[in-house]
């Protein structure tokens, strides 16, 4: 990347001429032009799902292979990397190893902002090189398009036989990747708060790059979260929940097959649906892939189908 970048010209630099009253403005009024810039930056996304759709099928195959997915980025993206990464577990039951996230700055620029830490291309280096291995997906995400922390990751990834894919607000990006994502929000309501427009953008995308990957890998049944780990009084109310809508029965009878199925409300359905026993069920779902559609609805013990 040359180093006379002129930041000016980047799209996430540049004026919102639609707000250039913005000090001036009556709250409803301001509030209205936020709406209104949000709608815009739908469309963009939605522009991109094509892009994200073939993203969706690189994480899927890899994770399916044993490799593991990885968030890179610096301010407002690395924070939406590393919240992305921290709801996997308990959604979906993924190990915290198999989606990581990796912040310019490290831990404390979680809650504090260091700013000069996206310039800093060997911190980038070194964390690929200690976490990341071929197979693996490297999701690099940069609203401006420029971010050296976020190039340097990807090129990185790429040396390690690994996958990548860049997220970002600017089409004209110079950043390499195997795909492209380029969501063109437009300039921000605040010239160069990247934290509004492209930062919902982002958190849009990757929110479809997990559950599209998570329901591609059956960690769903339909719109429900079979794979959830209920580690708390309202998850376990769920787990409940999802086990009486599969399975029936009462709530007391669903708490027992929970138990039963040490927690794992994928296997206490098979277990309930299908009259096995933990060992059983537990092999069933292997055999599937983890499945629970498939599990239920290809010669089931009972044929129960739903």
């Amino acid at each position: 990347m040359p180093r006379a970048m002129n930041y000016g010209r980047l799209p996430t630099e540049r004026a919102n001429p639609r707000t250039r009253r913005l000090d001036q403005l009556p709250l409803p009024r301001l509030l209205q032009l936020m709406t209104d810039e949000d709608a815009r930056m739908l469309r963009a996304v939605r522009s991109q799902h094509a892009s994200i759709a073939r993203a969706i099928q690189l994480i899927t195959s890899s994770l399916r292979s044993g490799g593991r997915l990885f968030f890179a980025g610096a301010g407002t993206s690395g924070r939406l990397g590393i919240l992305e990464a921290a709801e996997c577990p308990p959604t979906f039951h993924t190990p915290p190893s198999t989606v990581q996230a990796l912040i310019a700055g490290g831990p404390r620029a979680v809650f504090r902002s260091r700013e000069g830490a996206e310039d800093r291309r060997t911190e980038a280096r070194r964390a690929i090189r200690r976490r990341v291995r071929a197979g693996d997906v490297v999701v690099g995400i940069a609203a401006s398009g420029v971010t050296p922390f976020v190039e340097e990751a990807l090129r990185e990834a790429g040396r390690r036989n690994a996958k990548t894919v860049l997220v970002t607000c600017a089409a004209n990006s110079p950043l390499r990747s195997t795909v492209r994502i380029a969501a063109n929000v437009g300039p921000e309501v605040l010239t160069g708060s990247t934290r509004l427009k492209a930062g919902t953008a982002t958190k849009l995308i990757l929110n479809m790059l997990t559950l599209g990957t998570m329901v591609r890998l059956g960690k769903t049944y339909g719109n429900l979260m079979v794979d959830v780990r209920p580690t708390s009084r309202k998850l376990r109310a769920r787990a409940r929940r999802i086990v009486q809508s599969l399975a029936g029965g009462s709530d007391r009878a669903a708490e027992a097959q929970l138990r039963a199925a040490r927690d794992r409300v994928k296997t206490a359905v098979v277990m309930a649906a299908c009259g096995l026993g933990y060992s059983a069920a537990t092999r069933r779902l292997g055999r599937f892939g983890g499945s629970l559609r498939e599990a239920l609805e290809h010669d089931a013990p009972r044929g129960r189908r739903r």
